[in-house]
């Protein structure tokens, strides 16, 4: 089944040195953002609430530092909630080049071209975007849906992240028009890979690497529907 090869194979090049320095990079990147947040949180409650309020037995209570000390809890709330969808974003950044390390190692005769870097971002953007509306929908809407709301999040999610990662599996290759084609005559594989890759996104850290997991799977996707995979 094609979806299942190209995840397996998607899983075993994230493992690869040359991949896997990507997640550690885009995870640094989130960490070093929540500190610097954190950081300035912390500072600017200290500056903009200076002095101190005098309670019942306790007496006076400097109310900045307090206040300052007390937003370090914000940390691993913050962590929990938006961990992910950032480290997704930083890593999306990497996207192309993962697709590059895949076709050097997999197929190197038949590398694709990469779109510029803003390109890239817009890519990222965009799929970070489409996730969090699907996310955000399921939410409000599990209330009515019952024991459906899964099916909706993980189809409505397959859908969008089979859309946006083989288009830009495919367009390193193809026109627009003709990758949208393959897209189209290839619609169940792509969704299924989406599904699957949706699955991924749910669960805790492994999210964090979805973006390259993704990238890798479907250009091995690409190159099995479009005839120039490997064969044996």
């Amino acid at each position: 089944m094609l979806p299942v090869r190209a995840i397996i194979r998607g899983w075993t090049d994230l493992l690869r040195p040359s991949v896997l320095k990507l997640v550690l990079i885009g995870l640094g990147l989130t960490v070093l953002l929540f500190v610097a947040l954190q950081a300035a949180i912390f500072w600017a409650i200290r500056i903009w609430l200076p002095g101190g309020v005098a309670l019942p037995w306790i007496g006076t209570l400097d109310l900045g530092q307090t206040l300052s000390w007390t937003s370090l809890a914000l940390f691993p709330v913050m962590g929990i909630f938006l961990m992910a969808p950032v480290a997704a974003g930083f890593s999306g950044l990497f996207a192309e080049r993962v697709a590059e390390a895949v076709e050097e190692m997999h197929y190197p005769t038949r590398r694709g071209i990469s779109p510029d870097f803003l390109d890239g971002v817009l890519e990222s953007l965009a799929v970070i975007a489409a996730v969090l509306g699907v996310t955000i929908l399921s939410l409000i809407l599990t209330p009515f849906l019952g024991p459906l709301a899964p099916v909706l999040f993980f189809g409505a999610n397959g859908w969008l992240l089979g859309r946006e990662f083989f288009q830009m599996a495919a367009r390193r290759h193809l026109p627009e028009g003709s990758a949208h084609d393959l897209r189209r005559s290839r619609s169940v594989a792509v969704t299924l890979t989406g599904v699957m890759v949706a699955v991924a996104l749910a669960i805790p850290f492994v999210n964090i690497a979805v973006p390259l997991l993704a990238a890798a799977s479907f250009t091995h996707l690409f190159h099995m529907v479009s005839g120039s995979a490997r064969r044996g």
